[in-house]
C-alpha cells in the first residue's frame, strides 16, 4: 500500500509540475489578474482532491483530462457561488456563468492554443515594470511553475520570509495597478522580456542543479523551462536572438545529464564525466540554436554561457578543452555580469590555465559576499584550489565547514568523499 500511495503522490508531483502553471494561467484569465491567488487555490484543490480519490479508486486512466475537469467545474462553482460578491474582469468568466454558453466556453479557453497564450500573458503579467524585479521573478516561479516558497528561497540564496514578502508585495501591486493580462508591445515588450528569460532560466538552473527533492537533477524542471522558452520562441512576437541564445544554453547543458551523476547519485564534474552518454542529438540542436542567436549582432549573458557550453560539449576530452577561450568568453561574462557566482566560475577557469594560487587570490577578494555563506561550490571549490595548491588542511577545514550547511545525503556523500581523498584515506 505504501509504494502504491507514494506511486501516486509521484504522479501528482509530475503532474503538478506539468499542469499547475497552465491552469493557473487560464483560470487567471477566467478570474481576472487581481485574483492570482484564487486561480492559485482552485488548482491546489484540484490536486488535492485528485490525491484523496487517486489513493482510493486508482489513477484514472486520463490523469491530465481529470484534474483539468475537476478544475473547470471547481471553477465554475466559485463564479456561481460568488458572481455577486466580485467583479471579474473577464468575459470568459461571464460566459461560464451562463447555461448557454458554459460548454462551448469551457472548450475554447482549454484548447492547447489558448492554453499556450495565456501561459505567455501569464509571465508577461507577472513581469509587470510595476513589480520589482526581484519579486517578478519569484511570482512567476511560483504561479506559472508551481514552485514552493522554500524552493524559490534556494534559487535566490535568501530567506523564505522575504520570498514570501516578494509574493504579498507582487500580488498586492498587480491588484492595485489593476495590471492587464496580456502580452506587451513595443519598447515595453523589450524590457519585459528580459525579466521573463531571468525567471526561464533560474528555473532551469533549480532542475539542473536541484536545491530540494532526492535527487541532484530534476530533469522535469529543465523539462519546464525549455517549454516554456519554446512558447517564446514560437510566438513571432516575442521570440528574439536572446531566447535563442537560451534554448541554446539549456540545449548544451541537458545533453550532458545521463553523466553528470554517478550509480549513486553523486554529482560528477567534467573532467570525470563519460562523453560517451553525452546526447549528440541535443548538443546538434544547441548548436542550431546557438547559430539563430548569432543572426544579429546582439551579445548578451545566455549567448556568452552558450558559447562557453559549446566549447566544453565539442572538446573531444578533457584535456583538449581550449581553457583559454573559455576564460576569454569568461572576461566578457564579467563586463556585463560580475555577480560573485560568475566570478567564483571564472576563477575556476583561471586555475586551468595558470597557478591555483591566482585563483585563491581572487576568490580571496570576493570571499566576503553574504552569497556564499550557503553555497556549497564555493566551499568546495575553494578547497579544490587549495588541495592542487599543496595546502591540504586548508582543503579540510573548507570542507569540514561545508558539512555545517544544510545538505541532503548525496551532498553530504561526496565532501566526505572529497575529505577522504585529501586526507590520503582510502
Amino acid at each position: 500500500m505504501f509504494t502504491a500511495e507514494k506511486n501516486i503522490s509521484d504522479q501528482i508531483d509530475h503532474l503538478f509540475r506539468h499542469e499547475y502553471g497552465k491552469l493557473v494561467s487560464v483560470l487567471t484569465k477566467t478570474f481576472g489578474t487581481p485574483h492570482i491567488q484564487l486561480a492559485e487555490d482552485v488548482v491546489q484543490e484540484a490536486m488535492l482532491e485528485a490525491l484523496n480519490q487517486w489513493n482510493y479508486n486508482g489513477v484514472p486512466e486520463n490523469p491530465v483530462g481529470w484534474i483539468y475537469k475537476v478544475a473547470k467545474y471547481k471553477a465554475v462553482n466559485v463564479l456561481n457561488r460568488e458572481k455577486y460578491k466580485r467583479q471579474y474582469a473577464s468575459d470568459v468568466a461571464q460566459q461560464l456563468q451562463s447555461e448557454w454558453t458554459l460548454k462551448p466556453a469551457l472548450d475554447y479557453i482549454f484548447t492547447d492554443k489558448e492554453v499556450a497564450d495565456d501561459q505567455l500573458r501569464m509571465i508577461f503579467t507577472c513581469c509587470h515594470p510595476s513589480i520589482s524585479s526581484d519579486s517578478q521573478v519569484a511570482l512567476t516561479l511560483k504561479t506559472l511553475c508551481g514552485f514552493s516558497i522554500p524552493e524559490i528561497a534556494k534559487a535566490f540564496l535568501t530567506h523564505e520570509e522575504n520570498i514570501n514578502k516578494r509574493l504579498v508585495r507582487a500580488r498586492k501591486t498587480i491588484k492595485e495597478a489593476n495590471i492587464s493580462f496580456e502580452v506587451p508591445i513595443g519598447k515595453a515588450l523589450e524590457k519585459r522580456l528580459s525579466s521573463v528569460l531571468e525567471t526561464v532560466y533560474l528555473l532551469f538552473n533549480e532542475g539542473y542543479d536541484a536545491t530540494s527533492g532526492n535527487h541532484p537533477i530534476r530533469y522535469e524542471l529543465c523539462e519546464e523551462a525549455v517549454r516554456l522558452a519554446e512558447i517564446i520562441a514560437s510566438n513571432p512576437n516575442t521570440k528574439s536572438t536572446n531566447i535563442y541564445a537560451l534554448l541554446a544554453l539549456m540545449s548544451l547543458n541537458m545533453s550532458r545529464f545521463k553523466s553528470r551523476v554517478d550509480e549513486f547519485d553523486n554529482v560528477l564534474d567534467l573532467e570525470h564525466q563519460d562523453r560517451s552518454l553525452w546526447d549528440r542529438a541535443l548538443i546538434k540542436k544547441g548548436l542550431y540554436y546557438l547559430e539563430m542567436a548569432t543572426q544579429q549582432n546582439e551579445v548578451s549573458i545566455y549567448h556568452i554561457l552558450a558559447t562557453i557550453s559549446a566549447q566544453h560539449c565539442t572538446a573531444v576530452d578533457y584535456q583538449s578543452t581550449d581553457w583559454a577561450s573559455i576564460l576569454e568568453l569568461y572576461d566578457m561574462l564579467v563586463q556585463i555580469d560580475k555577480s560573485p557566482i560568475v566570478l567564483l566560475n571564472r576563477a575556476v577557469v583561471l586555475s586551468k590555465t595558470t597557478h591555483p594560487k591566482e585563483a585563491l587570490e581572487q576568490l580571496n577578494k570576493i570571499g566576503d559576499s553574504q552569497s556564499f555563506r550557503t553555497y556549497l561550490p564555493y566551499y568546495t571549490t575553494r578547497a579544490e584550489l587549495h588541495f592542487q595548491n599543496k595546502e591540504p588542511q586548508k582543503a579540510i577545514d573548507l570542507l569540514n565547514e561545508a558539512l555545517k550547511l544544510p545538505l541532503d545525503v548525496n551532498h553530504k556523500d561526496l565532501i566526505n568523499s572529497k575529505l577522504r581523498d585529501y586526507s590520503g584515506d582510502n
